[in-house]
């Protein structure tokens, strides 16, 4: 019996290395699954043990016993496949073969896949698979495409969203290759990585605008301020890791925090039976003092929380990771942190949009009152302190009607918050983060609100003035001709020069090389591949083309100043790459502001000659 048993795995390790498809790893399966049985002594008579007959399961059984380790990849997978049937119903049959597979090779993919249910694993290693390829040739693709002009924001990303979408590939095996890209060896395809990290930027920005429309579309009263807050902190930071399930759990500490402070002061408390994620009231109005107290005392004492006055215009200020975080706010980012907090511990403040200056109010009546003298007036950036009406007035210096102390609803509160961040964006000195800030604010602003005529134009001339998306603009200028006709100066000018725009893209013209030795260059002091640094920034640049005098269109030079400088626009200005891969145009001299200068050359140097060349 032992002899006939032996014979046949060898007869099977025989068939298998004389007539599958061999590769050196489905040898060593195969010499797992038959040399055990070669290799074992025939046992004494007596002590003979019954050995069980090699079989299909067998074979499942090893095979996924070899593959649980990270030396096999799924061509020698399918090369073993093919060596016999058995083998290949082992592979295919099985699917927790694929399975181990997919979530060796793409760990980030398991959150998508709930552990009760079943899945096709093969059918889903092989569209990840397909779409891991498809997407680096995308990105290859772009970055040939670019390979004489270095894009500006945005510029990317037209066709490349339209090639991507029609891959037809599910958006989180897209997200998740340009992932493996970036997190890739840092010293390697730095020019794939460049556009990599533009297009899941602008990818991500998609989802969440989608998720936006989708929260405007619930009913006011299950809007929530704090997720719409973490859907602009979302959009205007889309390459962070920040999700509303981050933040719930930030502010469960925090209400923990205080559970415990109100455990010491009153014991029967009702917040204290509560539990998380339960909605409640507290009706008596002593025991909403106490904990409005307590939230005080652990918000601004115990956490140091306070209103940011010293950088009051910091674009962080209004991110609620960023509110976490660094423990400082505006206005309107910490009383949605102190409504949400307040409202997990019982107590309902409703958002007040007064000017110049967010607040809380908290009715002091049993029934909503009408009158605004029966409600206190919360100030969150003011470390919570508690006024009347009257005393709003002396907050901001000036009397205003009763209608500012009316609560507004959850939409209204992100107009504000975005608002804010346009002004931001609009107070910036011509400089990419704030032209990125500008464009993300826009954005949110007229997803929210998208028949705002002021706001439209605005975002067609930051288009026409970045020289991106001229199609877009067109249906930009269009929207707004017919929401108000009175526009049709200003519309009429920027559809003639964004069609020209279009024809020049048609049929560019071929670029006239220019040589510094030239008499008319010879104010030019630096070429390209210099490594610069700009004086009054600091930031780190890379020149890759210059012109003698400033070439852009006399709206931008209005706009970014350039008659301040010492010879205006008549001298030589700079293409530079920056470190953070934007692009910016730099004059030659500008006293006190912009003036390049040679720096040694490091890394990060080495990172931006490796995108040009």
């Amino acid at each position: 019996q032992w002899a006939q048993k032996k014979s046949a795995s060898l007869s099977f390790f025989c068939f298998v290395l004389f007539f599958g498809r061999v590769t050196i790893k489905s040898v060593s399966l195969c010499c797992a699954v038959a040399i055990p049985a070669l290799s074992t002594e025939p046992p004494l008579p007596a002590a003979a043990p019954r050995l069980r007959p090699f079989s299909r399961a067998t074979c499942g059984r090893y095979l996924q016993g070899r593959t649980s380790g990270t030396q096999w990849c799924h061509v020698d997978i399918s090369s073993v496949s093919c060596s016999c049937k058995w083998l290949h119903d082992a592979c295919y049959a099985r699917g927790k073969v694929w399975e181990h597979q997919f979530k060796l090779r793409w760990p980030r993919l398991q959150k998508y896949y709930r552990q009760n249910e079943s899945y096709d694993w093969l059918k889903e290693f092989r569209t990840r698979h397909i779409a891991g390829l498809q997407i680096r040739r995308t990105v290859v693709s772009i970055s040939r495409r670019f390979f004489t002009e270095v894009p500006c924001v945005g510029q990317v990303l037209g066709d490349s969203f339209a090639e991507i979408e029609s891959l037809g590939a599910p958006e989180h095996f897209c997200e998740d290759e340009l992932l493996s890209i970036l997190n890739s060896d840092r010293s390697k395809s730095l020019t794939l990585k460049y556009y990599a990290k533009k297009i899941l930027y602008f990818l991500r920005q998609k989802n969440i605008l989608r998720s936006l429309k989708v929260f405007l579309e619930q009913p006011p009263e299950q809007q929530s301020a704090l997720e719409g807050a973490v859907l602009v902190d979302q959009y205007c930071n889309p390459l962070a890791e920040i999700t509303l399930e981050i933040i719930s759990v930030q502010l469960d500490d925090i209400v923990d925090k205080v559970r415990k402070l109100l455990r010491v002061t009153n014991p029967s408390h009702p917040s204290l039976r509560a539990l998380p994620g339960d909605c409640f009231a507290v009706e008596d109005f002593e025991l909403q003092r106490q904990v409005v107290g307590a939230l005080n005392a652990v918000l601004y004492e115990q956490l140091q929380y306070k209103g940011n006055e010293c950088d009051f215009y910091n674009p962080m200020n209004s991110y609620i990771h960023q509110v976490l975080l660094r423990r400082t706010g505006i206005p309107i980012s910490l009383s949605v942190l102190y409504m949400t907090l307040a409202r997990k511990l019982g107590v309902h403040l409703e958002p007040v949009n007064f000017p110049n200056h967010f607040l809380l109010r908290w009715c002091q009546r049993e029934r909503r009152s009408g009158d605004i003298y029966d409600y206190v007036y919360v100030d969150a950036f003011g470390k919570g302190k508690q006024l009347t009406a009257k005393e709003c007035e002396y907050l901001i210096g000036h009397q205003v009607t009763a209608d500012y102390y009316s609560a507004i609803s959850t939409t209204k509160v992100l107009l504000r918050m975005v608002g804010n961040l346009l002004n931001i964006g609009k107070r910036g000195e011509g400089t990419e983060k704030s032209y990125q800030l500008l464009r993300d604010s826009l954005d949110l602003y007229l997803t929210i609100n998208p028949d705002n005529v002021q706001y439209l134009l605005l975002q067609a001339r930051l288009y026409f003035h970045l020289g991106i998306w001229p199609e877009k603009v067109l249906d930009i200028l269009q929207h707004i001709q017919a929401l108000d006709p009175s526009q049709y100066g200003a519309v009429g000018y920027l559809v003639q020069h964004t069609l020209e725009h279009i024809q020049h893209k048609k049929h560019p013209v071929e670029p006239d090389v220019k040589r510094r030795s030239a008499l008319e260059h010879r104010d030019v002091q630096y070429s390209v591949g210099l490594i610069m640094k700009h004086k009054r920034s600091g930031y780190n640049c890379v020149i890759y083309g210059w012109d003698p005098k400033c070439t852009m269109s006399q709206e931008w030079i209005t706009t970014m100043r350039v008659h301040q400088l010492t010879n205006g626009a008549n001298q030589p200005f700079y293409n530079v790459l920056v470190q953070d891969g934007t692009c910016r145009y730099a004059a030659q001299g500008w006293c006190d502001s912009i003036y390049l200068h040679s720096i040694p050359v490091t890394q990060s140097c080495l990172q931006w000659i490796c995108l040009l060349y």
